[in-house]
């Protein structure tokens, strides 16, 4: 692979010089690190790093190449990736193409041979901030007024959810469960199917009337990129069937969930990536480690009298990880449980969810009814 120098600036004036890799266009995104030690594929295909520049803290990436059957969405919309030792030459029997030719093929571009303990320790002290991934030659000043003339965008969800509906289905289901898609991880899928559960994904902006209309058991709000604030549709939805069917949340559903109950979210300095965050359960005081990918959080104070109980907790920074109103069979989790984190700490919330979905369905008369207010 020919080494074209490139470099990566940042809105501080900060330069990193390095070799490119992946696509040679320029990109203007925002800068977060990941910590996690594998799953570069997966984080390059997860469309909540939508309009991001991921760099990971990890050394070498690329070193198993990538394999079809490992995509969390089919478009990666992944804006940049910044690694210290990129490796071309994967060990990998099951794969089917370069980490470069990957990003090649969806214009996204890359850079190596950098600092990234530097580089992270910068985004770490500052906080998460925009950045330009640009040639060599390009003049620092001129970057920099880039960077703080552009405004980042905040029409992420919208860019990444399905046009129209699809389907996923299992043999021998026992539930059906309509699942919006704000940006939703194809293992969250396979993780539903697994389990019993016929999956109809559909756009962000579906209306609680179609999916009522659907007579779905259960509705799962899926992860997604940017702030919960930018998606009130999503959030109409909750209030509007809440307490009529089951509703389980990951991430940015997370979010959405606890605004419709009235709490209030605010954006981390530098948010949650990796698959290494300790989670204490406090229902059971059982400590998980999981799998994170946000930059938003729950306010841990705006609960109060909003319905939702706090069911886990970060122990690094006290940031909320969980809630629930059981009144209305609702919950969700900050972090991500079909990432295999732990591996298998979180995979039981898969299961209350089920759980949920047939205590529901095993009570009569529960056809979802959006205009009587009860059920009918």
């Amino acid at each position: 692979m020919e080494r074209v120098k490139r470099k990566l600036v940042l809105e501080t004036g900060t330069e990193y010089y390095g070799c490119g890799f992946g696509a040679g266009c320029e990109t203007v995104c925002e800068a977060v690190f990941n910590t996690s030690m594998v799953g570069y594929q997966e984080i390059v295909s997860d469309p909540s790093y939508t309009g991001q520049g991921v760099v990971m803290t990890y050394p070498i990436i690329g070193n198993y190449g990538i394999t079809d059957e490992d995509f969390e969405t089919k478009t990666p919309t992944i804006s940049a990736l910044i690694v210290r030792e990129y490796n071309d030459n994967p060990s990998n029997f099951r794969y089917t193409k370069t980490l470069s030719e990957l990003m090649d093929e969806y214009d996204i571009p890359g850079i190596w041979g950098i600092d990234t303990r530097k580089l992270t320790r910068e985004i770490r002290d500052v906080g998460s901030m925009r950045m330009l991934l640009t040639g060599a030659e390009t003049d620092r000043d001129a970057a920099v007024a880039r960077l703080k003339g552009t405004q980042l965008p905040r029409d992420l969800v919208q860019r990444v959810s399905c046009r129209k509906r699809w389907y996923s289905r299992t043999s021998n289901h026992r539930f059906n469960v309509v699942a919006i898609d704000c940006g939703i991880k194809l293992n969250i899928v396979r993780s539903l199917n697994t389990r019993g559960c016929n999956v109809t994904v559909v756009p962000y902006n579906t209306t609680a009337e179609e999916i009522a209309f659907m007579q779905p058991d259960g509705l799962f709000l899926s992860n997604g990129p940017g702030d919960p604030q930018d998606v009130p549709e999503v959030a109409q939805v909750v209030r509007k069937l809440r307490g009529k069917l089951p509703i389980f949340g990951i991430c940015l559903g997370h979010q959405i969930i606890s605004l419709a109950y009235g709490a209030e979210t605010y954006k981390l300095k530098f948010g949650h990536r990796g698959g290494n965050h300790p989670v204490r359960d406090l229902t059971t005081g059982r400590i998980e480690i999981t799998s994170q990918n946000h930059s938003y959080a729950v306010r841990a104070e705006s609960l109060e009298g909003t319905g939702l109980a706090a069911t886990h907790v970060n122990l690094l920074d006290g940031t909320i990880e969980g809630v629930s109103c059981a009144r209305d069979r609702v919950f969700s989790v900050q972090y991500h449980p079909e990432s295999a984190p732990g591996p298998q700490d979180s995979g039981y919330l898969f299961d209350r969810f089920i759980d949920l979905l047939a205590e529901s369905k095993a009570e009569p008369d529960t056809q979802i009814s959006l205009f009587s207010g009860k059920e009918a």
